[in-house]
C-alpha cells in the first residue's frame, strides 16, 4: 500500500463508483460504438446536469442556456442542441 499523500484520489475514486453505478445498468454492451456513446452522455450528464453535493447542489459547469430550463428533458435537449451546434461551427 502507498503511504505517500494522492490529494485526488478520493475525488477519482467517487467518479469511479459514480460510474460504474449507472454503468451496471447498462448490462454491457453491443459494440465499441455504444460503449463510446454511452460514456460521452455520462461526462455530458455529469459535467453540466448533474447537481454536486460538494458544489452544494450545483452543476460543475454552468451554462446560461440551461439554467432556467424547467426540466431535465428540456435541459439534455438544449445541450444537445448547443454541442451539435459547436459542432458544425467547427466543421465549417
Amino acid at each position: 500500500m502507498s503511504k505517500e499523500y494522492r490529494p485526488l484520489k478520493q475525488i477519482i475514486e467517487r467518479l469511479n463508483r459514480t460510474f460504474k453505478g449507472n454503468y451496471r445498468s447498462t448490462h454491457g454492451f453491443g459494440s465499441e460504438h455504444g460503449s463510446v456513446s454511452f460514456v460521452t452522455l455520462f461526462v455530458a450528464y455529469f459535467n453540466f446536469l448533474r447537481p454536486h453535493s460538494a458544489l452544494e447542489g450545483k452543476v460543475p459547469v454552468t451554462l446560461p442556456e440551461l439554467e432556467k430550463l424547467p426540466n431535465m428533458p428540456a435541459r439534455w435537449t438544449t445541450l444537445i442542441g448547443l454541442a451539435q451546434d459547436w459542432i458544425s461551427k467547427q466543421t465549417a
